[in-house]
């Protein structure tokens, strides 16, 4: 079957899903969920984890909390409390856990999640309760473009026998979507430079969140240029998931949407796309449809 390109488009309107999260003693008065997971446990219930920043937390002031729903369907899911704070013994920077993602392979879920410096991997029988995978050293970091590029916002996808890790970071101040590929999601090769520039620009910040799906022989890169209520994501299309164009959007960007930290889940034979809130206050998930590029 011949390849064929398509348009996502946001169908419908939004429901919330999460919204300001009560951390105790860690409560901040400016805090935002922002990035964040979303995916269906062992026992069918639906699991949200978002980075909370600007909090009370020490170092880099970010942590993750979760959150529980019986229906991907339904608004206003149950908050379960603190899933997560940074380990400075296993290499972690001291309140900098970002961005949360994950996903099942076989019997076992994978989270993958920033340290600020590192991607790093916990994993779960339940898709509940993570444990934190350690090198020979005791530390979490997977790999990392640098000192100072703030390697974060991992997603996973499998293309053949291939994992691809895409994630961002901005070595020299200079943002770019990365990735890396490895066969065991342990041992992970060399960088590439996957997409950068364009009409998002290459500032530290302009490319964020990627997350990439795979339909009907294309692949998809939505982008984040912007969070809040400007907030702004680039969609790309290519046939090579490594590559989707370094200041190339005549031959690859096909729209953007006003999102910001999009994740695309699929449940029962429909696409939902999940967001963060305008006003950073929370998480909502609408419809997505894909349109034919020529009926776009």
């Amino acid at each position: 079957m011949a390849a064929r390109p398509l348009v996502p488009q946001i169908a419908g309107e939004w429901w919330q899903i999460a919204g300001q999260p009560d951390l105790g003693d860690l409560t901040g008065d400016a805090q935002e969920p922002v990035d964040f997971a979303v995916w269906q446990a062992a026992d069918t219930t639906w699991q949200l984890w978002s980075c909370i920043r600007k909090t009370k937390e020490t170092g880099k002031t970010r942590l993750l909390y979760r959150w529980e729903g019986a229906d991907l369907l339904a608004p206003n899911w149950t908050p379960q409390g603190i899933a997560l704070r940074a380990d400075p013994q296993c290499g972690e920077t001291p309140g900098g856990l970002q961005a949360p993602y994950v996903f099942k392979d076989g019997e076992t879920y994978f989270l993958f999640y920033g340290d600020w410096e590192h991607i790093c991997q916990a994993t779960s029988r339940d898709g509940k309760q993570f444990t934190r995978v350690c090198d020979a050293n005791g530390k979490t970091g997977l790999f990392g473009e640098g000192q100072d590029a703030n390697t974060r916002d991992p997603m996973a996808l499998r293309v053949g026998d291939l994992w691809h890790c895409y994630y961002t970071a901005y070595p020299n101040r200079r943002g770019a979507v990365f990735a890396r590929t490895s066969t065991d999601l342990r041992h992970w090769g060399e960088a590439h430079i996957v997409n950068s520039g364009g009409k998002a620009g290459d500032g530290p910040f302009s490319a964020e969140c990627p997350h990439v799906v795979a339909r009907e022989g294309f692949f998809y890169l939505f982008r984040t240029e912007r969070y809040g209520r400007d907030n702004l994501t680039h969609v790309y299309r290519s046939t090579d998931p490594l590559y989707f164009g370094r200041d190339e959007d005549a031959a690859y960007w096909i729209t953007s949407l006003p999102i910001a930290a999009p994740e695309i889940v699929s449940h029962a034979g429909q696409d939902y796309l999940a967001a963060l809130n305008p006003e950073l206050n929370g998480i909502r998930i609408a419809r997505l449809q894909w349109l034919p590029a020529d009926a776009s």
